[in-house]
């Protein structure tokens, strides 16, 4: 629901955050399925608190298209790098973002979108990281993280605007 209207979509990503998986859905079926590893504080929506948002999002940006593989990205630019072990000792403690970033917007005023629990005012992404990282447990500082060749996939599988449903 938004604006307390029922949201009817055929095209959506379903991000199931107790079961640590995105799934495409296309023309009302089951595309694809990734693994992703969302927030280590859980859900929750306010700004400062790097917990993942739930409810009704859309795909605001598309960032890095032509990018290489495991492109480095600080402040939704690239940086030049691309991540490597030689990089990880240089920056141990980087919250590494790679490949493509979805930016999401939210939805639903007063639950994700405005004030302080804006989603896209929080820099919440659906983005690469270190293959490594990807457990299957929440790990991230808020975004929904994915192996590079993953998010690649979804990133040339998608159109901005498409919604985006996080749940638990």
């Amino acid at each position: 629901m938004i604006n307390n209207k029922p949201i009817k979509v055929k095209d959506y990503l379903d991000i199931d955050i107790t079961r640590q998986q995105l799934t495409l859905h296309y023309n009302n079926k089951k595309l694809k399925s990734y693994p992703i590893s969302s927030a280590k504080n859980g859900v929750g929506e306010v700004m400062g608190s790097e917990c993942t948002p739930t409810g009704w999002h859309k795909v605001r940006a598309k960032i890095g298209d032509n990018q290489p593989l495991h492109s480095v990205f600080i402040g939704r630019r690239p940086t030049g790098e691309i991540y490597n072990t030689e990089l990880i000792k240089q920056n141990p403690s980087r919250d590494w973002i790679l490949t493509r970033i979805l930016w999401l917007g939210g939805l639903e005023p007063g639950k994700n979108r405005y004030g302080k629990v804006d989603s896209a005012w929080r820099y919440i992404y659906i983005h690469g990281c270190p293959d490594e990282l990807l457990t299957g447990t929440p790990q991230s500082h808020g975004c929904i993280r994915m192996k590079n060749t993953d998010v690649l996939d979804l990133f040339n599988r998608v159109h901005v605007g498409i919604k985006v449903f996080i749940h638990e």
